[in-house]
């Protein structure tokens, strides 16, 4: 487990996640820190959910800036995939076992009454609501299909969100689906990686992803540095009145902390 979350029920703590593997193993000029790069991925761990809890793929980014300066940029893609191993789901139950152990023995060394009496003092309303939310936060083997977080990751020396994200959909859905794209799922991986080069200043690129064609493009030497991601998310989280004090502090050269989760 990840972190001190023991008072929550398995479903919603966090596990210790690991990379599972990466492409290519090593570039001299810029070294694969796996720690970081694990910690970057999955800030919060390794998650469970079941087939009640919503698994909508999740895309978000990250940068690495090191002691010379230098820039990396990564794109992540989470998603979730059925967890086959029965020692696993047997492992889950468990925990829950254990966790409704404790929860139970908490309650009745809280109470000094009876569970008869207990129960006839929670009105039927109540009780419906207790049982959707221990239905909804539980895991039963025999009913319940679990299933966990798992990403993929790319690392690059510009910030191309949006080709990025269109690939890193492309090759999810080219892992998920029933019909297999036309090539090895290696083969996309090593165009991306040796045969798609960075487009220079000023120029577009258009390269083709797993199932549709990409493009990206870049300024030009005397344009604004690239900045491929979407004004339209940054008035969504800020708003409108939070972004204009922003860009008045900005303006005003004062110093700007953002903290969020």
């Amino acid at each position: 487990v990840a972190g001190e979350n023991f008072d929550q029920s398995p479903l919603r703590r966090t596990f210790k996640s690991k990379v599972l593997a990466h492409y290519p193993q090593n570039i001299e000029w810029n070294p694969f820190d796996q720690d970081a790069v694990n910690m970057l991925c999955m800030p919060k761990g390794l998650s469970f959910r079941t087939q009640a809890d919503n698994r909508d793929p999740q895309l978000h980014s990250f940068l690495i800036t090191r002691e010379d300066g230098s820039r990396t940029y990564g794109f992540v893609l989470t998603f979730y995939e059925e967890v086959t191993s029965k020692q696993i789901c047997t492992a889950m139950q468990t925990l829950y076992q254990m966790h409704n152990a404790e929860q139970y023995s908490s309650v009745c060394a809280s109470s000094s009454c009876s569970m008869d009496s207990l129960a006839s003092s929670i009105d039927e309303g109540d009780a419906t609501s207790l049982a959707k939310l221990q239905r909804y936060n539980s895991y039963d083997i025999s009913r319940d299909t679990l299933y966990v977080s798992k990403c993929i990751c790319l690392i690059t020396p510009l910030p191309f969100m949006q080709a990025c994200k269109k690939f890193l959909i492309q090759l999810y859905k080219a892992v998920t689906s029933q019909q297999p794209p036309p090539l090895p799922l290696e083969s996309y991986i090593h165009n991306i990686l040796y045969e798609v080069p960075l487009p220079p200043p000023g120029r577009s690129l258009k390269f083709y992803g797993v199932y549709e064609p990409i493009i990206c493009q870049r300024p030009g030497p005397n344009e604004l540095p690239l900045s491929d991601y979407p004004l339209r998310e940054v008035f969504e989280l800020l708003g409108l009145e939070n972004l204009v004090q922003v860009f008045t502090c900005v303006l005003l050269e004062m110093q700007i902390l953002l903290y969020s989760q």
